[in-house]
Parts: C-alpha cells; sequence; structure tokens
C-alpha cells in the first residue's frame, strides 16, 4: 500500500512539475505579446528542481515493488532456486543498510536545515520543506528494501507484477 503511495505522490510531483514549466511557458510568450506580463516565474526553475527530487525519491519505492529498477540477472537466472532467494536476502538486507544510512543522513540534514531556518537564496522558501518530501520519499524506499528482505527471507514473491504497467505505452 505504501509503495502506491509513493508511486502517487511521485505522480503527483511530475504533474505539478508539469503545471509549472507550462505556466513557465505560457507567461514567457505572453509576455512577448503584453509588455505588462513578466518574462518569467522567478522561482520556477528552483521549485522545478524540488519537485524532479521528490518525483525520483517518490517513485523509487513502487518500482522497486513492481521490479522495475535495473538488475543484473545474468547471474540470478543460472543459480539454483534456493541460491536465487539467499543472493536476493543478502541483496535486500545490503539495500536496507545502503538507503537507511541514506535516510538518517537526509533526516539529519533537514533537522538542521529546519533548526536553523535555512531558507533558499533566490525564493526565501524555508529549505527543509523540499528536502522533507525527498527524505520522505527515500523512508518509504527503506521501508520497501525492509519488506524485500523479509520476501525473500520467507521466500514469498518479492516483485508485484499488478504495479507493472500493462504496456510501453504507459
Amino acid at each position: 500500500m505504501l509503495g502506491r503511495l509513493d508511486g502517487w505522490l511521485g505522480a503527483a510531483c511530475l504533474a505539478a512539475l508539469t503545471c509549472l514549466m507550462l505556466g513557465e511557458v505560457l507567461v514567457r510568450a505572453l509576455s512577448d505579446i503584453f509588455p505588462w506580463v513578466p518574462a518569467d516565474i522567478p522561482v520556477a526553475w528552483e521549485y522545478s528542481s524540488y519537485l524532479m527530487a521528490a518525483a525520483f525519491t517518490f517513485g523509487a519505492a513502487m518500482t522497486l515493488r513492481a521490479g522495475g529498477h535495473i538488475r543484473v540477472t545474468l547471474v540470478l537466472a543460472r543459480v539454483t532456486p534456493a541460491t536465487r532467494r539467499w543472493m536476493e536476502t543478502v541483496l535486500a538486507a545490503l539495500g536496507v543498510a545502503f538507503t537507511g544510512f541514506l535516510a538518517v543522513a537526509m533526516v539529519n540534514f533537514t533537522w538542521r536545515s529546519f533548526s536553523s531556518g535555512q531558507v533558499s537564496i533566490s525564493s526565501e522558501s524555508p529549505l527543509w520543506v523540499p528536502q522533507a518530501l525527498v527524505t520522505f520519499g527515500i523512508c518509504l524506499l527503506v521501508l520497501q528494501f525492509v519488506a524485500r528482505f523479509f520476501q525473500a527471507l520467507l521466500g514469498l514473491p518479492l516483485e508485484d507484477l499488478n504495479m507493472r504497467a500493462a504496456s510501453v505505452a504507459e
């Protein structure tokens, strides 16, 4: 369920990013016609970078659950099921360790920005807000790796094929 939430949040960030960029293009086009329209949206590039980072991290957990991450299956395809299960368990544990370290670092980074009152230079927006979104996405990825570890350990299916795109067009 968290994987699906993760995907929807990533899609919402992509939709907001698209709207922001379309708004930027529209404002630029209108400024050529009407001199009183500003030439750009001052925060568009800053906020689009925040939305892009959030979309990447929000999409990661759902992609892992759906089996969409890039993997080298050359070895996994040539081993016995028991060895594959052992390898998947070890790899999931490594995923928990690495993403867990990243999550702890991001929580500390976000907390320092919040407690010091850091703001961006261009828009004076509090930096902890976009950092918190990215941190939340990474925490969801950690939880997905924890779930994958237990699924591999218990011999349960690792991927939810219902979450995959039905065709290339999707």
